[in-house]
């Protein structure tokens, strides 16, 4: 082999080894009915974006917290100011010159639950200066004071105070229940999914049991041809009854692709994953347990679990809670005012000789803020203040105003959720009428296919001694596909009406031990 030649081969196995991986055979991926709930809640695209709204309401709870979280602040100034004496007591042509250092220690608020506020400021300062006949030099003051603002009529309470926060955690308790019911749709619309997938496969197999009888049929009918003991016209009825039969084969097997891309979207199957899954095949048979159901208890959990009545009932608490808010506006304005506070000042005090005028100094006692921290501390020099004040608007339409609508919205609220109820009671009777008919269907199903398998036993007996033809035996095989295909629909719409009860009164999470907590993770009330 030549050199060319070999490159030769070498390039063309480059060129052909993408298409061989292209055409590589895909894989089936086999799940249960459980596997698909599992994948749904994990990776279906509506469930994450649900997911994200409590954490968002967590956080506006959060925010509305900050609201009685004490806030600190502290502050320091320092001035010089220097200006032309104008005092006769100055000499001419000095100047006066005073510093001033300022000290905001700590200052403190606090909101009280009452819808007050409390606030602890502590505070001092340094002067000096070189004005003559000062007698404290440098002064050291501080004070500790204590001030209560609290509204006695507007405003005033827990419940007005916190409103902000439980509307708040209203609104968190909606977006959780909003999750829940996404997360009970996402599984019914999942077990709906896999159980038609589950009828379209089944359905299948029974179409191609149908389509090999009718080519046993033919196959029989073309050997009496040969040996003359049928008449030619009976093989064209078998072959049409066998193009028939391949039809359906053909509508089953269309249908199955329909329902495994429905099955797809909802485990949201990227396409990385596509390219390895060539099918999906549903574990789980077309079985059925027999359910007791009854009407009364239905309706009792649909009330106690549907996420869309407790959404009603929050909304309703919040609503109360609204005009509780707007007919306390609407009250005077009447506000207590108290302050306590206690002054210290000290420094180093100057004695002079003679006159103070004159200027000259004897002797000094040193002090410093020591002192006014003792006098502060102490409460030596206590003061306090007390007062009220009471504003009256001269009209108060706007309040007025929000008071009638939070009423009209209340009354609003409350006819609604009697109409919810009404309509739950209607789709919970709808739900276990559907169950209870399915089941009947299922017994009523199961007997005609077995029936229709001892006819077409029986026909084909006939026919083999002569006694029946060839269009009693297809018309016979095509009732038993039929009735075969009639008795899985009925097990399916049983099975999908059994889930479609559960999504009805809220119940298929906690029938599945699928918890809220998993998805929405450190949402605590």
């Amino acid at each position: 082999m030549t050199k060319k030649t070999f490159l030769a081969l070498i390039a063309a196995a480059l060129v052909l080894a993408p298409a061989a991986a292209a055409q590589a055979p895909q894989g089936a991926l086999s799940l249960s009915l459980e596997d698909c709930i599992v994948k749904a809640l994990k990776d279906n695209l509506g469930v994450a974006i649900q997911v994200l709204g409590p954490q968002v309401s967590a956080e506006s709870v959060n925010a509305a917290l900050e609201k009685y979280i004490p806030s600190l602040s502290l502050s320091y100034q320092s001035r010089k100011t220097e200006n032309a004496a104008f005092s006769y007591l100055d000499s001419p042509g000095e100047s006066s010159i005073n510093r001033t250092q300022n000290y905001n220690f700590m200052s403190a608020n606090q909101s009280l639950p009452t819808g007050g506020t409390l606030r602890l400021d502590f505070t001092g300062y340094r002067t000096t200066t070189n004005q003559r006949g000062r007698t404290i030099d440098p002064r050291f003051g501080t004070t500790l004071s204590f001030n209560l603002s609290q509204p006695l009529l507007k405003n005033f309470g827990p419940t007005i105070s916190r409103r902000e926060i439980l509307v708040a955690k209203n609104n968190l308790g909606v977006s959780e229940e909003n999750l829940r019911n996404t997360l009970i749709n996402t599984v019914y619309n999942v077990e709906s999914a896999y159980w038609n997938l589950v009828y379209s496969i089944e359905s299948l197999e029974v179409r191609k049991q149908s389509l090999q009888l009718a080519k046993d049929l033919l196959e029989k009918n073309q050997r009496s041809v040969e040996v003359g003991t049928l008449a030619p016209m009976e093989v064209l009825s078998a072959q049409a009854e066998v193009a028939t039969r391949e039809a359906d084969l053909i509508q089953a097997e269309t249908s199955i692709k329909s329902n495994e891309d429905a099955l797809r979207l909802l485990l949201n199957i990227s396409e990385a994953e596509s390219q390895t899954i060539a099918s999906i095949e549903p574990k789980d048979k077309p079985t059925y347990v027999p359910r007791e159901v009854n009407l009364e208890e239905a309706l009792a959990l649909a009330v106690q679990n549907r996420p869309d009545i407790e959404i009603s009932r929050i909304g309703l608490e919040t609503n109360k809670l609204n005009l509780t808010y707007a007919r306390n506006q609407v009250l005077p304005d009447l506000s207590l005012s108290a302050s306590y506070s206690s002054p210290g000042i000290d420094g180093t005090r100057i004695f002079y000789v003679g006159n103070p005028l004159d200027n000259i100094v004897d002797h000094t006692v040193p002090g410093g803020i020591d002192g006014a921290l003792r006098q502060s501390f102490k409460f030596t020099y206590p003061n306090w203040n007390l007062g009220l004040t009471l504003n009256l608007p001269l009209s108060n339409v706007f309040g007025r105003a929000n008071l009638a609508q939070a009423k009209l919205s209340l009354r609003r609220t409350m006819l609604e959720m009697e109409n919810q109820k009404e309509q739950i009671y209607i789709e919970i009777k709808n739900a276990v009428r559907t169950v209870e008919a399915n089941y009947k269907r299922i017994l009523a199903y199961t007997t005609a296919r077995a029936l229709a398998e001892q006819k077409l036993a029986a026909e084909e007996e006939k026919r083999r001694v002569g006694m029946s033809t060839n269009y009693m035996v297809l018309s016979y095989q095509r009732d038993l596909a039929n009735s075969r295909i009639s008795e899985l629909n009925a097990i399916i719409s049983y099975n999908v009406s059994l889930a479609s009860l559960e999504k009805a009164m809220g119940t298929n999470l906690k029938s599945k031990n699928i918890n809220l907590t998993d998805y929405a993770i450190g949402l605590d009330r």
